[in-house]
C-alpha cells in the first residue's frame, strides 16, 4: 500500500474536477510508482472535486474511518449479534 503524501505527491499539477482516469494518467505523467497507480485505480469511477476526495477514495494505508461511519456502525446492531447455533445454551 502506499500513503497519502505519496498520492498527493504526484497529483499537484491537476485541475479539478477530474475523473478517475484522468487522476490516473496525470499520476502516471508524473512518474508515480506502481503503488500510488494501484490505489488511484482502485478508487471509484466517478468524478472528483479536490484532492480530499481523492485522498478520501484513494486505497491508502492510513485512510481512516470518518465519525460518521464510526457512528452508523455502532448505531448498526447487525454486526454484533451472534448467530443462534453460537450461543450458550446452558
Amino acid at each position: 500500500m502506499t500513503t497519502v503524501d505519496e498520492v498527493l505527491r504526484y497529483l499537484n499539477e491537476l485541475d479539478y474536477p477530474a475523473a478517475r482516469d484522468e487522476i490516473v494518467q496525470e499520476a502516471e505523467r508524473e512518474g508515480a510508482p506502481i503503488e500510488v497507480l494501484k490505489a488511484l485505480r482502485g478508487m471509484p469511477p466517478v468524478e472528483y472535486r479536490n484532492k480530499d476526495e481523492v485522498v478520501r477514495s484513494a486505497k491508502t494505508d492510513i485512510a481512516q474511518e470518518t465519525p460518521a461511519e464510526k457512528a452508523a456502525k455502532a448505531r448498526d446492531k447487525k454486526h454484533q449479534l451472534v448467530a443462534e447455533y453460537l450461543r450458550n445454551t446452558t
